[in-house]
């Protein structure tokens, strides 16, 4: 049975890639899983986050049927197995173990050498396809899905949600009362309530992680409404909310809470880029573009709220050129950075891409070698 070691950037372009395999016994490296569960605290592309969401629910679906160390079967006959890098063994020669992508292609390398001989590496990043010729471990790219403009930005937010849109609107009308019946409880008592106080916790099984955080942040501010961190988990809640329904109302509350956070703490340049990407969704691209420049006159090398600016001036301004400068930026601060931080610069790369094309459909061309993106947009021109 042929081996196959998928890499982290594999899974996130095509969480699909898990079963693409069907006759293999497909690899998962521990370091991949790290990687993706990174994403849970990253303010990255939204698109970015679902595909990770989606290969945990995968393999979490994997998991129910047996032991991911040990190894499942997978519907087409093969498996699939989540390998951890043994201490035990020495480092292949030029490898480090602080490095993400290092400790993957050395779990390959060792699964190569104790297990067997037809062992083949996928992934999409050049400088570990290098690496690995020069391991004389096998590698392969996997073609990227493509996604033409209205699948991106169009189709694909409302393929997320499994759940259909009147369950969601139920969904949202119970946690209303709940959130009614826990401030009503809270009320009738003078002392300072913990969180979730008064809410039975079947009703609090009902809840998304997210609205339990809500919940809970929301109970606390009424006992202490200077409380930051409580603040900050409000807002973030209703962040993750208006990323998982679209509903621009969680952008408006998550923006309420923000401003409130950032009268205290007016430094704090991530909270305040998460308040730019709040009023972008809002429809507010002004004061989004504003909040963003003002991040970046404090921290011009943050990642983020560089990435969001591109968005803001390609999606809100469709200002073509100072979008595609946003990009290129956030591709030369991520080149050298781990496996995460690089993902983010392929998006820019990508978007970078579709910016081109799109500014020549519209009559407005790019001057590519003026902008200096020549070479950054995998042969877009």
């Amino acid at each position: 049975m042929r081996t196959v070691v998928l890499d982290t950037n594999v899974l996130l372009a095509d969480p699909s890639a898990l079963t693409a395999f069907p006759d293999a016994e497909v690899i998962i490296p521990e370091t991949v899983l790290g990687e993706i569960d990174k994403l849970k605290t990253q303010r990255v592309d939204p698109d970015l986050r679902f595909r990770g969401r989606e290969v945990s629910r995968m393999l979490f679906e994997f998991s129910e049927t047996g032991s991911l160390s040990s190894g499942v079967e997978t519907p087409g006959g093969g498996t699939i197995r989540v390998v951890a890098l043994r201490s035990d063994l020495d480092m292949p020669e030029g490898l480090s173990n602080r490095n993400a992508d290092d400790r993957i292609l050395a779990v390959a390398a060792q699964v190569c050498q104790l297990e067997c001989e037809d062992l083949t590496l996928i992934t999409n990043d050049l400088n570990m396809l290098l690496k690995a010729q020069s391991l004389g471990i096998k590698v392969e790219r996997r073609a990227e899905m493509e996604a033409g403009f209205a699948r991106r930005f169009i189709i694909r937010p409302f393929q997320r949600y499994r759940v259909p849109f009147t369950i969601l609107a139920i969904a949202i009308a119970v946690f209303a009362a709940v959130l009614a019946l826990a401030f009503y409880a809270t009320n009738l008592t003078d002392k300072a309530p913990a969180a979730g106080a008064g809410v039975p916790t079947e009703f609090r099984d009902m809840l998304s992680a997210d609205q339990r955080s809500l919940l809970d942040g929301l109970v606390a501010l009424q006992a202490s409404p200077g409380d930051l961190d409580s603040m900050q988990q409000v807002a973030d809640a209703y962040y993750n909310l208006r990323d998982q329904t679209g509903d621009v109302t969680f952008a408006q509350k998550a923006i309420d809470y923000y401003e409130r956070y950032l009268k205290t703490k007016p430094d704090d340049v991530n909270v305040r880029t998460d308040l730019s990407a709040m009023y972008f969704y809002a429809g507010a691209t002004d004061k989004a573009i504003q909040e963003a420049t003002r991040v970046l006159e404090a921290q011009p090398d943050h990642i983020q709220a560089n990435f969001n600016l591109g968005i803001f001036y390609w999606r809100g301004r469709t200002d073509y050129q100072a979008a595609a400068q946003s990009f290129k930026r956030v591709v030369e601060l991520t080149k050298d950075g781990d496996a995460h931080t690089q993902l983010i610069g392929d998006e820019a790369k990508k978007n970078l891409a579709s910016i081109i094309t799109e500014a020549r459909a519209a009559g407005q061309p790019l001057d590519v070698d003026a902008l200096g993106i020549r070479d950054l947009t995998g042969g877009v021109q």
